[in-house]
């Protein structure tokens, strides 16, 4: 069966209009809805690359968070851009999804920022989902900083990369200084560079390519992705480094983790630690050649997975 482009357009989501792809084999499927990463990293052309054999068993939902990608809009001084907002924009999505799709119950998936907004409306709405499932999931944001800092030290020690190591002893991984983007962006260039964010690669030029060439993307589409992930960097980090899920210990439904052995960028171990505390229904799934994007480093291995959580 060929897949179905049921629906790409707009919808107002809480006073803006927010960009929403949905494609299936069969839009009789359960819906999956996906949330991904940065805050601002919009995936639409990379879910499509990588992850099309999903829709073999799930109409696959790819939303734009608002300020991100399709859905860009300049944040004004006055908009209160606050993880709450993004969670009340899933809530709409998520009655859209069900209303359309006459289902009850949708299975979420949050990557990276994704998973903090993800597994916050989890907690809210659990009567709206069958499974969560977390990729590359956050759970302790300042602790993640901390080790993703240490892994860049520790490369730049092995490699006798003195001018770097200068430069990274001198930044506060809390990101609380008065240079903290600039802080936080050189470090997660050192994660890059030295493979512990996108496995055997020193670069994200794999992830760039596809939104170049994206039937979807237009030129203002692509120059609005890299305002998208500033801005909304700049003003949601400070909330996101006070993220802690580690006192949270049950749910109303199933977890499932799929995580990288290789992540450094948000720490895998520290996402496996977590879930072996949790005393509801879970699952954890190593993805052996994968640092922080299992969901594009091992696509068939992820389908896989996916496939067997239904």
């Amino acid at each position: 069966m060929v897949s179905i482009n049921d629906f790409s357009d707009y919808i107002e989501i809480n006073g803006k209009k927010q960009f929403l792809s949905v494609c299936s084999r069969d839009i009789r499927l359960p819906v999956l809805l996906y949330l991904h990463g940065g805050p601002g990293d919009a995936a639409l052309p990379l879910v499509k690359k990588f992850n099309s054999s999903l829709e073999n068993y799930y109409t696959v939902a790819v939303w734009e968070q608002r300020g991100s990608g399709k859905s860009f809009y300049r944040f004004s001084k006055d908009d209160d851009i606050n993880i709450q907002l993004f969670i009340e924009d899933i809530h709409k999505i998520v009655e859209f999804l069900l209303h359309k799709y006459k289902q009850d119950k949708v299975y979420l998936l949050g990557h990276s920022w994704g998973s903090v907004i993800g597994l916050k409306f989890v907690q809210l709405y659990p009567e709206l989902i069958h499974t969560y499932i977390g990729c590359g999931q956050v759970v302790n944001m300042e602790k993640s900083s901390r080790i993703a800092y240490e892994y860049a030290i520790d490369k730049c020690v092995e490699r006798n990369n003195i001018k770097t190591l200068g430069k990274l002893k001198n930044i506060d991984c809390t990101y609380s200084s008065e240079h903290w983007f600039e802080d936080l962006l050189f470090v997660t260039r050192q994660v890059v560079k030295y493979g512990g964010s996108l496995y055997g690669e020193k670069n994200y030029y794999k992830l760039v390519k596809p939104f170049i060439f994206s039937k979807e993307y237009s030129l203002i589409d692509l120059i609005n992705r890299q305002k998208g992930s500033m801005q909304s960097i700049k003003r949601l980090w400070q909330e996101l480094m006070a993220v802690n899920f580690e006192p949270d210990t049950s749910f109303s439904v199933p977890i499932v983790f799929i995580e990288g052995k290789y992540d450094y960028h948000v720490s895998s171990q520290v996402a496996k630690s977590y879930l072996d505390t949790i005393l509801t229904p879970k699952k954890f799934v190593w993805f052996e050649n994968s640092c922080h994007f299992p969901q594009w480093s091992e696509a068939s291995k992820f389908t896989e997975v996916l496939s067997s959580i239904l």
